[in-house]
């Protein structure tokens, strides 16, 4: 399936996790046609690709393109690193599951296709409230990638540049479930545990599984999330 001549399209970045389907479902709410682009980098949550494939076909992505970046050869995170652990407990700092450059490099994956595409919107589903200090979450980075990409590809020295998108960047958890509920988003699809399980299921530990938890206690109503035994 294509979108139609004229359509106005975005590349939306697709983990697979809670963000990234409230934004899919938000750039398709918005009028775009919507394609969505998950990345296999080597991490050890590979179910969120199956949650992502799920969440394409549910909200109406025209296309749903994975691509393979390996990431474990270069390591320096507990994410594809299987010899680090993913901490249980809160920490300090920037924590262990901080994968370098990934934002950069997923980022950078979408900018490509965008332009292949003709879409000048990309949508990623970064925050900066509830998150675990990540530097590359932060809206300096948006910025800064923003203007790179127009400076570094043909369609921004033409004229015709790209806009990052994130439609989320300042919102606490509560709120995008809140909203992601009222687009029709099924968060049961959706997989953010760090250490799912291969059916998906979460281990309730991790930093991620915190602050999922506590983003559907505040928002009320039932908290969808499949559990490890």
């Amino acid at each position: 399936m294509t979108a139609a001549a004229g359509t106005r399209r975005a590349v939306v970045l697709l983990s697979g996790g809670l963000d990234s389907a409230t934004c899919l479902a938000l750039a398709r709410d918005a009028g775009f046609a919507c394609h969505a682009l998950s990345v296999d980098y080597g991490q050890r949550h590979d179910a969120e690709l199956a949650a992502a494939r799920r969440v394409a076909t549910a909200l109406g992505a025209v296309r749903h393109l994975v691509v393979d970046v390996d990431l474990r050869p270069v390591g320096g995170s507990a994410l594809t690193d299987p010899a680090v652990a993913v901490p249980e407990t809160p920490g300090e700092g920037i924590p262990p599951t901080y994968v370098p450059a990934r934002n950069t490099l997923l980022l950078s994956l979408a900018l490509g296709w965008a332009e292949v595409l003709g879409a000048r919107h990309i949508y990623t589903g970064v925050n900066a409230v509830d998150y675990s200090g990540y530097p590359d979450c932060r809206p300096e980075f948006i910025q800064a990638f923003e203007a790179a990409a127009n400076l570094g590809t043909r369609a921004g020295v033409e004229g015709d540049g790209f806009t990052i998108a994130t439609p989320l960047i300042h919102l606490p958890k509560h709120e995008i479930i809140r909203l992601g509920r009222g687009l029709g988003v099924d968060y049961g699809l959706t997989v953010s545990c760090y250490q799912a399980d291969d059916a998906g299921r979460a281990c309730g530990r991790c930093d991620a599984c915190r602050l999922r938890a506590a983003g559907f206690s505040r928002a009320g109503g039932p908290d969808p999330t499949r559990y490890q035994a």
